[in-house]
């Protein structure tokens, strides 16, 4: 059995000189767009209670192109300004709905310079491709074929800090399931070891970002010493940059080989609910924990298992799989950070990241099993809500037989 989605395909490319030019005033008038018109919707809601629509937008922004002092946004292409509009659309429409924060302006260095390109704005003929407002193709390194047969249906062109251009090429793609398995493993996220499994084996956590710490220092000491403004500050400025792709880079690759080995191995894939936003207001753990990107890690397993056929299964956040006994399910009253080894009452010795792995997979299995709820729940004070009942209930009964 396959499955039909869209997918993705990144790829490094070297555009020539006029060629980044072009591309280089493209993703300034992208994020200047982006910027006024957002700065627009918000003014109009302060000043006069008005929501400006998509469509007010973009009269806007022809409007603005008729102007002496945005002229110059007529001479790039038409689709990647509209684009924006559109993505700022959808950052509104997330933010009414609930599920995001109020849209962001777009910084020079901070932000991700990215173009989106339609159908309309590139030609796609013999593997080839061609943006408009250019006369030749782009070079890609064409490192992984993309499907046989496909169409790009959208192209997003971008540039990363470090200075290196990419190119994501979206298109139809079947993806095969994978013959199912009769395993399923729960996933413990730490620090010490990246990832703990109900098997007994732990990922050593390879920490990117402290390997290259030292070296991230001394770019960043270096910077801090040159003239603002000036030509070296710009060099040493890209030097800090290209420090910190290497380590997302690697960050990344570890993530996908053990998301992929995760999902393959396992028909079933339990993790814990995590709230790392919080989490990294411990400002002793806060680096460390930003260099695990257990979010990441989730995300990566989410979309897996869903192209692959796999179940991913999320145990309340509550649920204290590191002070329950696994074998008899006793719940001890604490459990400090320090403690890595605990003797339980019924005698067992716990590794404590290995029993919480076992306690999370039963717990995963359980509530699955009997159909209760296994979304996150907030606390309730005074009373314990009614999946972390089931789940402790039903964990007991696992650990019984």
């Amino acid at each position: 059995m396959a499955r039909q989605t869209k997918r993705a395909f990144k790829y490094r490319f070297y555009p020539t000189d006029e060629q980044a030019a072009e591309l280089a005033r493209t993703l300034g008038c992208v994020r200047l767009v982006y910027n006024k018109a957002l700065e627009e919707r918000t003014r109009a809601w302060y000043t006069e209670q008005r929501r400006v629509s998509y469509v007010q937008s973009s009269a806007a922004l022809t409007a603005w192109k008729k102007t002496d002092d945005l002229a110059f946004l007529a001479e790039v292409s038409s689709v990647p300004l509209q684009q924006a509009l559109r993505h700022l659309q959808t950052a509104f429409t997330n933010f009414f709905a609930g599920r995001a924060r109020y849209p962001r302006f777009k910084s020079k260095r901070k932000s991700r310079a990215s173009a989106e390109y339609t159908s309309s704005a590139f030609r796609w003929r013999d593997g080839a491709l061609t943006l408009a407002k250019m006369s030749e193709p782009l070079d890609i390194v064409w490192s992984r074929p993309l499907p046989v047969g496909t169409t790009p249906s959208t192209v997003t062109v971008s540039r990363d800090g470090a200075g290196r251009w990419f190119v994501s090429i979206l298109c139809a793609d079947t993806i095969a399931r994978l013959d199912p398995v009769d395993r399923a493993v729960g996933v413990d996220a730490g620090i010490t070891s990246l990832v703990t499994l109900s098997t007994g084996e732990k990922v050593t956590n390879p920490r990117h970002e402290r390997r290259n710490r030292e070296r991230l220092a001394r770019a960043q000491k270096d910077l801090a010493r040159k003239v603002k403004g000036s030509a070296n500050q710009n060099k040493a400025r890209r030097k800090v940059a290209r420090i910190h792709a290497r380590i997302t880079d690697q960050r990344r690759d570890f993530l996908h080989k053990l998301s992929t080995r995760l999902v393959r191995e396992n028909q079933t894939v339990v993790i814990e609910d995590l709230n790392v936003r919080n989490m990294v207001k411990n400002h002793s753990l806060a680096r460390a924990i930003s260099d695990a990107a257990w979010r990441d890690l989730r995300t990566m397993l989410e979309y897996k298992a869903d192209w692959y056929g796999r179940e991913l299964i999320v145990t309340d956040r509550w649920f204290p799989s590191s002070k329950t006994c696994s074998r008899c399910g006793t719940s001890t009253e604490a459990m400090p950070l320090d403690v890595r080894e605990w003797e339980c009452r019924c005698g067992v010795v716990h590794d404590r990241d290995v029993n919480a792995a076992k306690n999370i997979l039963a717990a995963g299995l359980a509530v699955a099993a009997c159909g209760a709820d296994v979304r996150p729940k907030r606390r309730k004070s005074g009373r314990q809500t009614a999946t972390k009942q089931e789940i402790q209930r039903a964990t007991a009964e696992l650990s019984r037989r």
